[in-house]
């Protein structure tokens, strides 16, 4: 079993930054690909960001490349997302996961955080 927690999040408003972080206990040998997902009332689960557990190859879905990076240490092992120049739009729920590869397909993540809520005022 892997454990998440999420932490972070919050209220903010348009332009401003928000961090997150993920702490990842349990049989963490078995994690190899981390990611962060998003979620609205009604919505199917929409992949934000995920990274190599290993190398720290990263990659981004398009409507926050360049505003948002994601981040891994080995040490701590935690993943965070750091997200800039938020819209609106950004506001979900998000969600950590961990999986035996990374993706950008929730289906293909095994273990997830409980959710932690980010509110972007206009």
């Amino acid at each position: 079993q892997v454990q998440l927690v999420e932490s972070g999040g919050g209220l903010v408003q348009a332009g401003g930054s928000l961090s997150l972080s993920c702490a990842v206990s349990g049989r963490t040998f078995s994690v190899y690909g981390m990611g962060w997902f998003r979620q609205l009332p009604g919505k199917e689960r929409e992949f934000v960001a995920g990274i190599t557990w290993s190398d720290g190859g990263k990659f981004y879905a398009d409507s926050v490349q360049g505003r948002f990076a994601i981040f891994r240490d080995k040490v701590t092992n935690t993943v965070s997302l750091q997200m800039n120049s938020l819209k609106p739009e950004d506001t979900a729920l998000y969600y950590c996961a961990v999986g035996p590869i990374p993706s950008r397909q929730s289906a293909l993540y095994r273990y997830w955080g409980q959710g932690i809520r980010v509110t972007v005022s206009s």
